[in-house]
């Protein structure tokens, strides 16, 4: 009993963290900033109800924050009064106790205690905390930097985006956290499914008439070939290229198991298949190195020949076809990711261009090559061969469903010198980062 009220109580601190929280909102609804306003309603509620979702690191991080905003507001305002004489000492006394309680608030939450509420102070809850930073931070950049609304939310709701930027963060912050945890294979399968079902959702919606689901109103076919066929035929319009490579630079192939919209419909369709995947045959990797050729000269060939825009559409149309045909006839009989590890040439390119970054997937020697590993992995990348070699195969594309499997803990991510532990938390920040911001914008 002693231990519980050597500090703030635990439902203290919670309605401690929402009336603050409250209060903040209030301030900016006064001053005409609704956004702001929700997203500081919206932390508060979550320190309230479900303060899970704000690691301790995340917590400490936002009440000190409110503890230098209120402060420095309350100095401000004291600035203002004084230079029109009027009378600003109970003003500052009022701020400055707003300020106090932040970071009351901040060494309560700081305490042992508060572990109960707010989590450990662990690698795991850093990891967190700097995925919601990373999401709001980048999502705060880009919707002050962009010429239009990159928040679908922001079209329907003018000044709505400080809330989304919020929204999205702790987003993050929970995918981190589960895609760490036991279950991780499961969570990662259904946050692709639904990045998948955003953004082909989107596009149908802006189609269909609904002209605010569309970012730009200049369509492409959603084919991930196009990333590279479609500037080679047009010679501009690279935005996508960019994105793609910044991605790779980022995370490595891992662009091909957590952020591309057709990926996670070739997932479903082999996970429908055995539960044991099939290896591909022996012609898949010439094939595979064919077909990203072939995307890299018909569309250079087209351009030199003046076709019409047509010609080129129907083929990028009949390829795209070919890929469902793929999916739905391959991968579902074999088990195996058909799509993404031979039939489409961006896997290829960023498996090779994974190939020159630092992020690996490696088998230690505590592997007892029981296969455990081997039915989890549909990117026909792991072997017995594999396992013997200490490392997976070229279409790995760092999914980590094998890392999970591993009863003996041989499957490891590394990066340069970072110890194995460091470099999971570290690959899974960025790529649960980098999904909550694409689906944030997941427009055409």
């Amino acid at each position: 009993m002693q231990a519980h009220t050597s500090s703030f109580p635990s439902m203290g601190l919670r309605v401690l963290s929402l009336g603050l929280a409250l209060l903040t909102a209030a301030h900016f609804l006064r001053w005409n900033a609704p956004g702001q306003a929700a997203a500081c309603a919206t932390l508060g509620l979550a320190a309230a109800l479900a303060p899970r979702l704000l690691p301790r690191p995340l917590a400490l991080l936002l009440f000190a924050a409110g503890g230098v905003f209120w402060a420095h507001l309350g100095v401000e305002f004291a600035l203002m009064r004084a230079a029109q004489n009027l009378p600003w000492l109970r003003l500052i006394l009022i701020m400055g106790s707003v300020s106090l309680a932040f970071v009351a608030a901040a060494f309560s939450a700081a305490r042992t205690r508060a572990g109960d509420d707010f989590g450990p102070l662990d690698g795991p809850a850093w990891t967190k905390t700097f995925a919601f930073v990373l999401v709001w931070g980048t999502l705060r950049v880009a919707q002050a930097k962009a010429p239009m609304p990159l928040l679908l939310g922001e079209r329907f709701l003018p000044g709505s985006a400080p809330w989304w930027e919020v929204a999205f963060g702790l987003y993050a912050a929970w995918v981190t956290g589960g895609l760490l945890g036991p279950r991780g294979s499961m969570l990662r399968a259904r946050i692709w499914a639904l990045f998948s079902l955003v953004f082909f959702g989107q596009l149908f919606l802006g189609l269909a008439g609904w002209g605010i689901f569309l970012m730009t109103g200049a369509l492409h076919l959603p084919i991930p070939a196009l990333i590279l066929a479609g500037p080679i035929y047009r010679g501009h319009g690279i935005f996508m290229l960019l994105l793609f490579g910044a991605s790779i630079l980022l995370v490595g192939p891992a662009w091909c198991s957590h952020l591309c919209y057709i990926g996670a419909w070739d997932h479903t369709m082999a996970r429908l298949g055995p539960q044991r995947p099939r290896r591909l045959p022996a012609w898949a990797p010439k094939a595979r190195m064919g077909i990203l050729v072939l995307t890299i000269l018909v569309p250079a060939v087209l351009r030199a020949s003046g076709a019409a825009t047509s010609t080129a559409l129907l083929g990028a149309g009949l390829f795209g076809v070919g890929g469902v045909a793929v999916m739905v006839l391959a991968s579902r009989r074999l088990g195996t990711m058909v799509h993404c590890t031979l039939w489409c040439p961006m896997g290829l390119v960023a498996n090779l261009m994974g190939r020159l970054l630092p992020w690996r997937l490696r088998i230690t020697t505590a592997c007892t090559r029981c296969g455990r590993c081997l039915p989890t992995c549909r990117y026909n990348a792991l072997s017995i061969q594999d396992l013997k070699k200490g490392r997976p195969g070229l279409p790995c594309s760092l999914c980590g469903d094998c890392v999970r499997a591993c009863p003996h803990g041989a499957m490891e991510y590394a990066y340069l010198g970072l110890a194995p532990k460091t470099a999971r938390l570290a690959f899974t920040c960025l790529a649960a980062s980098l999904h909550a911001v694409f689906l944030a914008v997941a427009r055409i």
